[in-house]
């Protein structure tokens, strides 16, 4: 039996984790934690996600190093800071992490590169199947086209995630400048306004848009001159991205140290 803890359990996504695991039979929930101070802080778990009562008590993170000596696996779903925090935790206690949280800078990603070395990491700016045939897709096609089209990616989510460019519309433009040689951060174009030029050949165009609760949506355009591609995944429910993190458990709990993804996990 994989024992996992949920971080974030009271937000959107780790209230939905934390449900499908208590309905899995090859998962057991063994911890949830919150930030210091969550007005959830002291509820069960599984009752906080309409379940039955547990026993599970939803704990400020300052006990997750005790809790880790009953885990293999903390999946976390908070942001950039939290994530680090933990991550110097699962590492002193040599536990796995699947992360899916998103908003991290080089420095960051680095640290959990490096962490990597001693502990398996899971790391996924999105865990459906359907966005990760997309990462494979998406270069391709742009490798294929070659310089002739025009790229740009637009993506939508609800009004309240905190930062944009998501992590998948990023990866996504990674992927695509890496199959052209290209450096994204010397290309990427985040938003346009006013007199602003011709179109640089070149440049990986971002638009984003916040609003209601959208779910999440990505599209790659390659354009030219008298048509255009589009590539679109539309997540109509969260369930897409909780079943792909279970997953990402799952096959986590057997491997070795290193820095996984979600191709990893599909065989892609």
């Amino acid at each position: 039996m994989i024992k996992v803890i949920i971080s974030g359990t009271a937000g959107r996504m780790g209230s939905k984790i934390t449900k499908f695991i208590l309905q899995d039979p090859e998962i057991e929930l063994v911890g949830a934690i919150e930030c210091a101070g969550h007005p959830s802080n002291g509820c069960d778990a599984a009752q906080l996600v309409g379940e039955k009562v547990r026993g599970i008590t939803l704990m400020s993170d300052e006990h997750l190093e005790d809790l880790l000596d009953e885990a293999d696996i903390l999946i976390e779903f908070t942001n950039p800071e939290a994530t680090l925090s933990h991550l110097k935790t699962c590492f002193a206690k040599g536990k796995g992490m699947v992360i899916g949280t998103t908003g991290f800078n080089d420095e960051q990603l680095l640290k959990i590169k490096e962490a990597s070395l001693f502990i398996p990491i899971l790391i996924s700016p999105n865990m459906s199947l359907g966005v990760n045939l997309l990462f494979d897709l998406a270069p391709k096609i742009a490798q294929m086209l070659g310089e002739g089209y025009d790229i740009e990616i637009i993506e939508a989510h609800h009004h309240h995630k905190k930062d944009a460019p998501s992590g998948t519309a990023i990866r996504l433009g990674e992927l695509i400048a890496t199959s052209l040689d290209r450096e994204l951060k010397d290309i990427a174009v985040y938003g346009r306004q006013g007199l602003i030029g011709e179109r640089n050949k070149q440049e990986i165009g971002f638009s984003t848009i916040r609003a209601g609760d959208i779910v999440g949506e990505h599209t790659v355009l390659f354009c030219t001159e008298g048509e255009r591609i589009e590539l679109t995944h539309r997540a109509h429910s969260r369930d897409t991205f909780v079943r792909g993190a279970i997953q990402a458990a799952k096959f986590l709990s057997t491997k070795a140290p290193g820095y996984y993804s979600m191709t990893d996990v599909l065989s892609i």
